[in-house]
């Protein structure tokens, strides 16, 4: 390979030259599709002059340069991290190294899902397509009327979660607002009720919402993940965004397509997660001009719009 050449390549390109690599070395699809993802990972979180220093380095070199970026970008350890991501750049080394020149292939189609009804025309998120989509929901009057009604219950009139029927009446409003399928409500309220979760709410505690979504119902674990997130985040919107399938499912498609983070399908539904996505994207893509429940509203209308539910 001619690294100066593929020095001049944009990222996509490189991706994909060396994904055509990695499939004829006979890996197994799991250590393809990790090495794919994580060989890029100081391109994306540091650009492109810091990755390709880091490739040009000593093995001593990039491991300080990778610390420092894992230091600033992980919730995890560092020094736990930083060996894996080493091993993937030595890989991405002898695919420079490499004699057979590899042909220059096309993008790759994003990965089709079966409720989407354009997935490959999907917008690259942007400040601009934020601002479009936030413009369209100042204009949708219903959801505005019935946010507009939720903060005066949530913020006015039943501030706290102390009495059981301030309780219950934003359980059931909300249930009836947003269809949350709750068909016994009281069991819910009381649920919430004995949590006493005031103080948890106004700290932003990422883990209150995985403790609300758990309710016995006659003797039966029920999981009201969405409508769980809700009742948080209209306590305290900034720091709850709401979890909702269309939101799962644009997340799940930009990591997919973009790598921009690495989180399991069926994480999400872990609300610790779901969150630590949100806050990845809206790095990943230049976004933190914008507050969590600012990206949350772009999003869903984004899913909405391009992976629409499909009814019998």
């Amino acid at each position: 390979m001619n690294i100066d050449e593929m020095k001049q390549m944009s990222y996509e390109d490189v991706r994909q030259r060396y994904l055509q690599f990695l499939k004829a070395q006979d890996y197994a699809p799991n250590t393809v599709n990790t090495t794919y993802a994580d060989s890029f990972y100081l391109w994306r979180k540091a650009g492109r002059e810091l990755f390709w220093k880091a490739v040009e380095s000593s093995d001593a070199e990039a491991k300080e340069i990778l610390l420092d970026i894992l230091e600033k970008n992980s919730a995890g350890s560092a020094d736990k991290l930083v060996n894996g991501y080493l091993s993937h750049l030595r890989r991405f080394r002898l695919f420079l190294a490499s004699d057979e020149p590899v042909k220059k292939q096309p993008p790759a189609a994003p990965p089709v899902q079966k409720k989407s009804k354009a997935n490959d025309s999907v917008p690259d998120p942007s400040k601009e397509q934020v601002e479009l989509y936030l413009a369209q929901w100042d204009k949708l009057e219903n959801y505005h009327l019935q946010e507009d009604a939720l903060d005066k219950l949530f913020f006015k009139l039943c501030p706290k979660n102390t009495d059981i029927t301030d309780v219950l009446l934003k359980v059931s409003t909300l249930n009836d607002f947003y269809s949350t399928n709750i068909y016994s409500v009281y069991p819910v309220a009381k649920h919430i009720l004995s949590l006493g979760i005031d103080a948890r709410l106004k700290a932003g505690d990422v883990t209150l919402v995985n403790d609300i979504k758990r309710v016995s119902i006659n003797g039966k674990e029920r999981n009201f993940y969405s409508f769980a997130s809700k009742y948080c985040s209209h306590h305290n919107p900034l720091d709850y965004p709401i979890y909702d399938s269309y939101v799962d499912l644009v997340l799940r498609y930009f990591r997919d397509r973009d790598s921009f983070s690495s989180f399991g399908n069926g994480d999400l539904k872990d609300y610790v997660y779901f969150k630590g996505a949100l806050i990845d994207f809206r790095k990943f893509y230049c976004l933190e001009e914008y507050n969590l429940k600012q990206i949350d509203k772009y999003i869903w209308l984004l899913g909405k719009a391009y992976f629409p539910k499909e009814y019998k």
